[in-house]
């Protein structure tokens, strides 16, 4: 955990996890999979509480927090880790367009950070912004929803399949949530 990352314990969490460069990578329904997937195991075995989420085409936000006796900055390092390796399996072994230019990217990024062994997918940092109002949850949870409405992806947030607002609209999604 660094310094830009600090997470203190027992806070919410709005996040924002970017991969490098911005990379449209989440436009393919493998690699949104990857993601529901893992978010989904650190819910079941890691302790992560997820309150709203969104992923968009090349970042992914989420209000969350870690259930008591986890630590939520573990949980987003465990998640990245697996998530950069598995992407980056599939871009390899997979029918995909952009394999030469995705790979070359990620391969670049790696090149240019000395803890990186071969490539890298997501940014440092998560953007953490500790949540301490009603009013401030509320306004994130608002953002997370609209994002694909203003991307244009949908007319209205309940419609995008990689998000919470389907959940808040009364309806069940992709993943569990503790909503607010």
């Amino acid at each position: 955990m660094g310094i830009k990352n600090k997470i203190s314990e027992e806070y919410t969490y709005f996040l924002t996890m970017t991969v490098i460069d911005w990379v449209d990578i989440f436009t393919r329904p493998i690699y949104k999979q990857i993601i529901v997937n893992s978010l989904e195991y650190c819910q079941l075995h890691k302790g992560l509480i997820i309150n709203a989420w969104c992923l968009m085409t090349n970042h992914l936000h989420l209000v969350a927090k870690a259930s008591e006796g986890f630590h939520l900055s573990d949980i987003l390092r465990d998640f990245k880790k697996f998530t950069s390796k598995e992407i980056v399996l599939q871009v390899d072994n997979e029918f995909e367009s952009r394999r030469n230019w995705l790979l070359n990217r990620f391969e670049y990024a790696g090149k240019n950070d000395k803890k990186i062994k071969d490539f890298k997918f997501w940014q440092e940092g998560n953007e953490p912004k500790e949540i301490h109002t009603v009013e401030f949850l509320k306004q994130k949870v608002d953002y997370i929803h609209n994002n694909p409405v203003k991307a244009e992806i949908v007319a209205s947030p309940e419609f995008y399949k990689y998000s919470s607002a389907i959940d808040y609209a009364g309806g069940i999604g992709l993943l569990k949530l503790e909503k607010i």
